[in-house]
């Protein structure tokens, strides 16, 4: 299994969810239990030893990764949802897509003072998604150790918004 067998399975779904945006469809990387193992190896091999207390997974396909990344580590999660879906206190952060505004939420007490945090998506492009829950965590009293994707849209510069937060992407478009 390699890096090159994950790229191969993503798809391309053009104009969705709107017309000019090219989606990187994961399912298939999802649905093939070899692939999606892979994928998470990759991760947990990347943060190991790093001293992460808890993953924050981005609201929703992060949560996918998120959750069975924590199950492996024995480290608990924390969501990142868009708002009105979380039931207790939060702190709230708006920020651009690259296809409309957007708002995420993260509960207030999510995180202890000392707190090293690894937060999961499956994809970074433009980076505000990523910049808005980073940003979120600080809030909340973690420290973001690394910053992970499944895949990286080089070419809209999003890992230049998250400034000298550590980024790690195996897949680059």
């Amino acid at each position: 299994m390699t890096v090159d067998d994950l790229k191969a399975a993503i798809r391309d779904i053009p104009d969705f969810p709107q017309p000019g945006i090219l989606f990187k469809d994961i399912t298939p990387v999802l649905q093939n239990p070899a692939l999606f193992s892979y994928a998470i190896d990759l991760f947990q091999e990347r943060i190991e030893g790093k001293g992460v207390t808890k993953v924050a997974a981005i609201d929703a396909r992060g949560f996918i990764f998120g959750s069975v990344l924590c199950d492996r580590l024995g480290l608990g999660l924390v969501p990142v949802r868009k708002a009105g879906k979380l039931p207790y206190k939060t702190y709230s952060e708006s920020y651009a897509l690259e296809y409309g505004e957007a708002t995420l939420c993260i509960h207030q007490d999510a995180f202890q003072s000392g707190d090293r945090v690894l937060l999961i998506d499956d994809l970074l492009a433009t980076g505000g998604t990523a910049v808005a829950s980073a940003n979120l965590i600080e809030k909340a009293g973690g420290e973001v150790v690394e910053v992970h994707f499944l895949i990286e849209l080089a070419f809209l510069n999003g890992r230049a918004r998250l400034g000298d937060r550590e980024v790690y992407a195996p897949i680059v478009f």
